[in-house]
């Protein structure tokens, strides 16, 4: 049996655009000689549609598209096509809804596979739009009896998925009806780490039932969510036959069959640190093309964040579509003026200069009067921040470029960046990188030649708001900062946890309250690419009007301290 792996980019609600895909997919497949073509799951809508799923209209449209690939399918009486997409149910009760896969062929829907498990965690949020399947069955189809399963309806192992344990197993009852084909349509994003984990979730279905596994995977970005690709067959010897390509659209026809078996030799993890490199790359290209975008600008002050999203978007969007603004100050240092006119010429970046202070003196001669008897504090800092703000967004506005914000989730989460001002712009490239992992990024851009300056990745980093200013006159170091956060908003973990980690209590305090402390800072940020198994945003939701630190308020007064 030929089936091909169709790993393709769809936009979210351009039904038109998707179901051109999928058909072109389709003819190419059935010339090529494929007995069938799978997509991935809700391809039709793409995934997540979100509130669109509660559109009537939008269903209808959906409904017309799976007409005309049914009518395409009598063209091609060979060749089947399992495509994902939204399926009302035509009951009054629960949603009305399922997210399906649908079996085409020979001009006739011949099955319908409906999602049995609806993830309702972190990013996810389908039991909001679905009702889940009733039963499971197998379809036979070309000598092999197909076991048809949706994304979560495979993540079943507690060893591999820990924490989601589901009293219901819709891969097991389907081997159990014997299946000799397991095949998953996923729309799965990527975070770092998590190929292994899902590779790993193919083979154990493929060594526990002694057949093949494939699933194909959505890829490309999707607002804060970037799909890694990264479908695969594994054979009955839990071994991958192939795997495709990250990142990046791709179609495979394999030859399987029961007894098919695959090779250590096919698959090599890659660097991790490449992996988000990519992550990042494909999903601010996307964000911005998926929005109408051409051009993107950005503020580009010297330091290592601003010169890694710079760097990003010239690789998404071509160096030609990006725009660098550098807006000095009396406290930017000569190092950095030169720095970011070096890494502009390097890009092949477009480049200008706008300095501030003629606008911040007028600025402070305003407010001299309110301000005569308060000493000079953050105000004056936050006031440049805010000047480069409006200008960045004056040009945004002006030219129709996209701002990007450069600010890094170590910043994001202590709350070191301040409101319309840094914070400024319509998409928050790095804001789920870590400043340690910043650095990482860094480095490996320039691993075959320099392209960031070495004195940008060596420097103190600061904000150069003021004469002398560092970050760690603020900030506990980001090596130590990194591994707090990532133990508090990754993990979850409480203040006694992160104390028996051996973190100097002040520090561990500090950081939970300044955690704690702006949630309402991020709320009103830019949409930011998720890249980690924790990103502020739609995975993240916290109250603003609340008091979260109760240990640590507990443990100050135990302590006698004034909390």
């Amino acid at each position: 049996m030929k089936i091909t792996l169709a790993q393709l980019n769809p936009t979210i609600g351009d039904i038109r655009g998707n179901l051109h895909k999928a058909l072109e997919a389709f003819r190419r497949a059935a010339q090529a000689g494929s007995d069938l073509v799978v997509f991935s799951e809700l391809f039709l809508s793409g995934y997540p549609a979100r509130d669109l799923l509660e559109r009537p209209d939008f269903l209808g449209r959906i409904e017309a598209a799976l007409e005309q690939i049914r009518q395409a399918s009598t063209g091609f009486s060979e060749t089947g096509m399992l495509i994902g997409a939204p399926v009302r149910s035509g009951r009054v009760t629960g949603r009305g809804l399922h997210n399906a896969a649908l079996l085409f062929h020979a001009g006739r829907l011949v099955f319908t596979q409906h999602k049995s498990l609806l993830p309702n965690y972190d990013v996810f949020d389908e039991a909001r739009y679905f009702d889940p399947a009733e039963a499971v069955a197998t379809v036979a189809f070309r000598g092999e009896r197909l076991g048809i399963v949706i994304c979560e309806d495979s993540w079943t192992d507690p060893e591999l998925h820990r924490g989601r344990a589901y009293s219901l197993d819709p891969v097991a009852r389907l081997a159990a009806q014997g299946a000799t084909l397991l095949i998953n349509l996923s729309a799965s994003p990527y975070q770092a780490g998590k190929e292994g984990q899902r590779l790993g979730i193919l083979r154990a279905h493929a060594r526990t039932y002694r057949v093949p596994a494939i699933m194909v995977n959505q890829v490309g970005g999707n607002d804060e969510l970037v799909f890694d690709g990264r479908s695969a067959c594994m054979g009955v010897n839990a071994e991958p036959v192939a795997v495709l390509d990250a990142f990046c659209e791709q179609e495979l026809t394999l030859e399987i069959n029961a007894h098919s078996a695959g090779s250590a030799d096919v698959f090599s993890p890659r660097e991790g640190v490449a992996d988000v490199h990519d992550a990042l790359v494909l999903g601010l290209g996307d964000y911005v093309r998926k929005c109408g975008f051409e051009r993107v600008l950005l503020g580009l002050s010297g330091g290592i964040d601003s010169a890694l999203v710079c760097c990003l978007a010239a690789a998404a969007l071509g160096p030609e579509n990006v725009l660098a603004v550098l807006m000095p100050s009396r406290y930017s240092s000569t190092g950095s003026i030169d720095d970011s006119v070096a890494l502009a010429h390097n890009l092949g970046v477009r480049h200008t200069t706008i300095p501030i202070m003629p606008v911040y003196d007028s600025f402070i001669a305003t407010l001299a009067p309110e301000f005569a008897h308060s000493a000079p504090d953050t105000t004056e800092e936050n006031i440049q921040a805010r000047i480069r703000g409006t200008l960045l967004m004056s040009l945004s506005n002006k030219f129709g470029h996209l701002l990007l914000t450069t600010g890094n989730k170590s910043e994001m989460a202590v709350g070191y960046c301040t409101l319309y001002g840094d914070m400024c712009g319509g998409l928050a490239v790095i804001c789920d990188v870590p400043k340690t992992m910043v650095y990482a990024l860094a480095r490996y851009i320039n691993r075959d030649r320099e392209i960031i300056p070495e004195s940008i990745l060596t420097k103190a980093p600061s904000a150069e708001l003021r004469p002398d200013q560092t970050d760690q006159d603020s900030l506990p170091p980001y090596d130590v900062l990194d591994r707090i956060l990532e133990g508090y908003i990754d993990r979850a973990c409480s203040l006694s946890e992160l104390l028996s980690m051996g973190f100097d209590p002040q520090t561990v305090r500090w950081v939970i309250g300044a955690v704690d402390r702006n949630e309402y800072k991020r709320r009103q940020a830019a949409p930011g690419l998720k890249v980690t198994s924790k990103a502020f945003g739609m995975g993240r939701r916290m109250a603003i009007a609340a008091c979260y630190g109760q240990e640590t308020v507990i443990t100050d007064f135990a302590n006698g301290n004034d909390a």
